[in-house]
């Protein structure tokens, strides 16, 4: 049985589920709009997820065949991968930020030994062990490397083409590099004080903070500062100040500008324990086994442990960029310390 809820307004959300994952669902919001229902994200591409989510269009009084659009916060397959099936059963368009598009083409048009190449490559660099990078070094067919395409494009600070609504894109970065808010910027139907409403994807959760790792693009040698990114993001959000709060995981929230405060402080405690750990020099890949993940190293599922070296080298990243570690000179795999 679908879950729908009405948030007032001419919005609802449905949760749809993610499977095998604690996340366990997606939070797919309905917006009503003059040109039909719009969907906020649509959910991983599973026949059990598109059942709960066809059910929950039934329970909200639409149907998928009546959607007029699809606005996806960003490229994950949580969040987009049911996106072609809208399209398909609607003919809505579908629309992202121009980074995250970049991504899916790339996405589409690699072979998934290119795939394969890379990551050993890049966890090689980061000092993983040679029995972590052997099953990388026989690629193999890669399930849901075709996300949608998008028809559209967000562009952060416009109002998004929505009759009867005022809905404007805000660029978040951090998460992924096109990852974008949404402000509805319409008066709360409780009469809660506040600016609005946020429908926030992944960037701004009320009890987890999101993962922010290294932006995967195989051709750009840019050094990029992802958590530098996700940080400016969030605090310009907390200056929107929206009444509430509408993200894609848990549930909805009020005080984001508290919320946003406690992220900060949660990275950058994070970090200062991170330079702790730098009293040596570390490789990504030793640091990642020294952090605190919400298990042992040695229970983190291998997949999970890619994430998980991505996230310290984001760390490193930021650390380096702000002047608080360095590389050690000479190291190979290159190994940081704390200044």
């Amino acid at each position: 049985m679908a879950q729908v809820h009405d948030h007032g307004g001419g919005v609802k959300s449905l949760a749809v589920p993610i499977p095998d994952n604690p996340l366990g669902h997606t939070l797919v919001y309905v917006l009503d709009t003059d040109a039909g229902p719009v969907l906020i994200d649509t959910g991983w591409d599973d026949p059990a997820s598109w059942d709960t989510l066809t059910e929950g269009l039934a329970a909200c009084g639409t149907s998928v065949t009546e959607i007029h659009g699809v606005l996806v916060t960003h490229h994950h397959p949580d969040h987009h991968g049911l996106s072609a099936r809208v399209r398909e059963a609607s003919g809505a368009w579908i629309a992202l930020h121009a980074a995250d598009a970049a991504v899916v083409r790339r996405t589409r048009s690699a072979p998934p030994a290119a795939w394969f190449s890379y990551m050993a490559a890049k966890l090689a660099a980061a000092g993983a062990p040679e029995e972590h990078l052997a099953p990388l070094r026989s690629p193999r067919p890669l399930p849901g490397l075709s996300p949608a395409l998008p028809d559209r494009e967000i562009v952060p600070g416009e109002l998004l083409d929505l009759p009867g609504r005022r809905l404007r894109a805000i660029w978040t970065p951090g998460h992924t590099p096109g990852h974008v808010c949404l402000h509805l910027e319409e008066e709360h139907p409780a009469g809660l004080p506040g600016r609005g409403r946020l429908f926030s994807g992944d960037h701004l959760l009320p009890g987890i903070s999101p993962h922010i790792g290294l932006y995967e693009d195989p051709d750009d040698t840019t050094v990029t500062d992802p958590l530098g990114d996700y940080l400016d993001s969030l605090e310009r959000v907390g200056r929107l100040a929206p009444a509430e709060v509408l993200p894609a995981h848990q549930h909805a929230f009020t005080d984001g500008p508290g919320r946003v405060r406690q992220l900060l402080a949660h990275h950058e405690e994070r970090l200062t324990g991170l330079l702790s750990l730098l009293t040596e020099p570390l490789t990504p890949w030793q640091l990642a086994e020294r952090m605190e993940w919400n298990r042992p190293w040695e229970q983190i599922p291998y997949g999970s442990r890619n994430i998980a070296v991505s996230e310290a080298e984001a760390h490193l990243r930021r650390l380096v960029k702000l002047g608080r570690a360095e590389a050690a000179p000479g190291s190979d795999p290159v190994a940081y310390t704390a200044v």
